[in-house]
């Protein structure tokens, strides 16, 4: 029989995400001084927030905040938004796309689980999964599965690209997809890890999904083709039998709970009808904030030119930072620094499991996220995570500097 119980811990109870957030949300509103270095949030971009200012008062201005915010759009989006970003999608990205491609969603993490839940789970009897090609992945897809066994994984391959450098790789040798894989998930750059796929990595999973008649699914939050978060320039295109996933959030509108589905027209209409079902309608704002600036290269410029050098350069401090503090005392790796807002730091041999070392930096003041988390669909046990945090630097460098020593200080105490 199944309990409350029960039904908590499978979407995102003690040993999910809850307690993170709740971590998160109590330090943000209750312990101003905790050195956040943990969460996903987008830092303060002073041009960022300029356009956004503006925006808001060209609204007020001429009056369109009015029907914005006095208006239910369709459960799919706002029309005119939608067509406005399938001309964005064709014209700077190359994308074949229409209206009919586009769906709106309130934030990608809804998204996400309306998408895994109408491709997978049980159905008349028979079990259909969603694959992850390649752990550590994203920690909102964990407790997003209403079926038990609804997702499975494959272990990475690692490889040491530097001094105290790794990055994962798809291990095509593991991946197998069986007749009841429904669907292939990978986010782009992978939040935790930055990693982000190499052009035949992409093109060999597209081969797969092709060959299995099923969609690869693509989170491009951090990525491709805004706030474009990706250091060496690769850049997936979207084609028919894909679903790819924009988030507004990362290109500092978090607030507007908007995100974007790209997909064949018959997924855009499921997902529309099952917001209609589970939401009623879209945040209207965010829409109107964008629709104007998906008219020329507005916002391919604020990610090139803006959003991805500050966080290159924030990302650079903190790993000079983690060097000369962690030095050859410890044994240490980051994963090639390639995209999105984090770094993944490997403890090789960590005397203590990583979550351990979250509730010891946790009393110091310090957030981080354990690795364990970001390691889910495993029918076997995986130490590797165990060794691993994932930290942010998207706080003002004087926190993350605080907060690296304190990691530091208790890594090098450790062993």
């Amino acid at each position: 029989m199944t309990t409350f119980s029960d039904i908590g811990t499978r979407l995102g109870g003690p040993s999910g995400i809850q307690e993170l957030m709740d971590d998160l949300g109590e330090a943000l509103s209750l312990h101003p001084d905790m050195r956040m270095l943990g969460g996903g949030q987008p830092a303060a971009i002073l041009q960022a927030q300029a356009l956004w200012r503006q925006r808001i008062a060209d609204m007020l201005a001429d009056g369109s905040i009015d029907k914005a915010l006095l208006n239910y759009d369709p459960p799919g989006g706002n029309p005119l938004f939608r067509e406005a970003m399938a001309g964005f999608l064709r014209r700077e990205c190359g994308w074949d796309v229409t209206r009919e491609n586009v769906a709106v969603l309130p934030s990608s993490q809804s998204a996400c689980f309306l998408l895994y839940n109408l491709l997978a789970g049980d159905t008349a009897g028979k079990k259909r999964r969603v694959l992850f090609p390649l752990l550590p992945e994203y920690i909102g897809y964990a407790n997003q599965a209403l079926c038990e066994g609804q997702f499975t994984a494959c272990l990475p391959k690692i490889t040491e690209t530097g001094p105290h450098e790794i990055k994962y790789h798809v291990d095509f040798d593991r991946l197998r997809l069986d007749p009841s894989i429904a669907a292939m998930a990978v986010s782009c750059p992978t939040n935790p890890t930055g990693n982000v796929l190499t052009e035949n990595e992409f093109h060999s999973l597209h081969a797969l999904c092709v060959a299995q008649n099923i969609p690869l699914i693509i989170d491009n939050a951090y990525g491709h083709p805004f706030p474009g978060v990706i250091h060496n320039g690769f850049q997936p295109k979207w084609q028919p039998g894909m679903i790819f996933s924009i988030s507004m959030s990362k290109v500092g509108l978090p607030g507007v709970r908007n995100s974007i589905v790209v997909a064949d027209a018959p997924i855009v209409k499921a997902l529309s009808n099952m917001n209609a079902i589970t939401a009623l309608s879209n945040g209207n704002l965010g829409q109107a904030i964008l629709t104007p600036l998906l008219a020329d290269d507005t916002l391919i410029k604020l990610g090139r030119d803006t959003i991805r050098p500050f966080y290159r350069e924030r990302s650079d401090h903190a790993k000079g930072i983690l060097t000369a503090t962690l030095g050859e005392k410890v044994p240490w790796a980051l994963h090639a620094q390639e995209g999105a807002f984090f770094l993944w730091l490997w403890l090789k041999g960590l005397p203590i499991p990583a979550a351990e070392l979250y509730r010891r930096l946790k009393a110091r003041k310090v957030l981080v996220i354990p690795g364990h988390y970001f390691a889910f669909g495993l029918d076997q046990p995986w130490q590797h995570p165990n060794e691993c945090l994932r930290l942010t630097y998207s706080q003002p460098p004087h926190i993350v500097h605080e907060g690296l020593e304190i990691i530091a200080e208790e890594v090098k105490a450790l062993f």
